[in-house]
């Protein structure tokens, strides 16, 4: 049964939340984070990507950008751009793309959960992503950034929520630049941050939507921090982290394509008789054609778009893997034809969030930096759900979900 624990969570005054409030450490490089974060003293970036406050080209692993990262944080506490609020609280937060909002639960989530696997994952982690987060974590004494879990939705939490939001003015509330909505509202009322905690104690499980080396990584040193304090009791902050909960019916996973560099030695024509073999191959023109269904696939190649229906008896509709697209492509496309064996370590592939549109694909292959670009129709949240419950892993770069999380809205420390 999912455990949620109320805190007190370090968060910018109202006047410069939208100021220190950034994008993610990990969608975007040091030198955009650099440009991001210019002119602005408040950015969370000088704290996540504290590289910037070094030289270009300065190594983002080396000890004094760890230590960069610590001394900006306790400069943020001093000047007042972070404050601790003074009792144990849940939080709000609402995020707005396209007209559609999402209501996640701010709360922190349990080292044991993640542990037992009552926190399920989908995804592979790498050793050197997880490391580089956990001393992030160690140096800092926090989980500066939350991750973004899933739940199965429950009516009485969405009345819960539904119910602040709408009688309660938010605490934070503004458009980002990329036009994206963000609204955070306090929970400090005990009587129901009691029910939502007792009301999450019923949930068998929840979900990492995206996140996986954050995830791992809070884990792994609140297990570390329990071997240094043998005596600890469960109750201490190192035993949870931050984490912001959806309700799984609000989420909508984008599309996640792939751009190939070369054709393994075939022509254009050689590469539809190929395709052929497994697919329905057929020519749509210039204009460009979306995947409008599971197991129909597009790709762009010298200027045309193609749609592609994968025969049946080429997956397998009982084997949760099997069925995704994202396997399907990889087996009889990417492995089969063009000789990539390995998604994430092949340097003849790259990935394209659908956020970006199919318009960058276009732009990729038009270019000539690759060949041929693959757009898929996006896996479900009941695909993931599915994948996760039977203790599978996802392939790698499989799902991509918008809005990201802003950091710095809350943070958690650790003591």
């Amino acid at each position: 049964m999912a455990i949620i624990k109320p805190f007190k969570g370090l968060r910018p005054p109202k006047n410069i939340a939208q100021k220190v409030a950034s994008r993610p450490y990990d969608v975007l490089n040091s030198d955009e984070a650099r440009v991001e974060a210019a002119g602005n003293q408040y950015s969370l970036l000088r704290i996540i990507k504290p590289e910037i406050e070094f030289p270009a080209g300065t190594d983002e692993h080396s000890p004094e950008v760890y230590e960069k990262a610590v001394e900006m944080f306790k400069l943020f506490q001093q000047e007042k751009w972070l404050v601790q609020d003074p009792k144990d609280c849940l939080y709000i937060y609402a995020q707005t793309m396209n007209g559609r909002t999402q209501y996640g639960l701010v709360a922190c989530a349990s080292v044991d959960d993640y542990l037992n696997n009552v926190i399920k994952k989908h995804e592979l982690t790498r050793a050197d992503k997880e490391e580089d987060r956990m001393k992030h974590v160690r140096n800092t004494n926090a989980n500066v950034e939350p991750v973004f879990f899933a739940y199965p939705a429950v009516e009485k939490i969405d009345a819960i929520v539904s119910e602040i939001v709408t009688s309660k003015p938010a605490e934070y509330d503004f458009v980002a630049e990329d036009g994206f909505g963000h609204h955070f509202w306090v929970i400090d009322n005990e009587e129901t941050i009691q029910q939502l905690v007792e009301l999450f104690a019923k949930i068998p499980s929840t979900y990492v939507a995206d996140g996986h080396h954050r995830t791992a990584a809070a884990a792994l040193v609140g297990a570390e921090k329990r071997k240094l304090n043998p005596n600890y009791n469960g109750n201490e902050e190192f035993n949870y982290f931050l984490a912001v909960h959806f309700p799984d019916n609000q989420l909508q996973i984008i599309d996640y394509n792939r751009v190939v560099k070369d054709l393994n030695g075939l022509d254009k024509t050689g590469l539809i008789e190929k395709l052929s073999e497994d697919f329905v191959v057929e020519k749509m023109g210039t204009e460009i054609f979306k995947p409008d269904n599971l197991h129909t696939f597009s790709m762009y190649i010298d200027g045309e778009w193609y749609k592609m229906v994968a025969k049946p008896g080429r997956f397998n509709d009982n084997d949760p893997i099997g069925v995704l697209d994202v396997t399907i492509l990889s087996n009889l496309v990417l492995d089969k034809i063009l000789g990539i064996k390995d998604l994430r370590t092949d340097k003849r592939i790259d990935f394209v969030g659908g956020i970006r549109g199919l318009g960058e694909l276009k732009k990729r292959v038009d270019s000539g930096e690759m060949k041929v670009a693959f757009a898929l129709y996006p896996v479900s949240m009941k695909q993931l759900i599915d994948i996760a419950d039977s203790g599978n892993i996802m392939p790698p770069k499989t799902t991509w979900f918008e809005p990201k999380l802003r950091s710095g809205l809350v943070i958690h420390k650790l003591d």
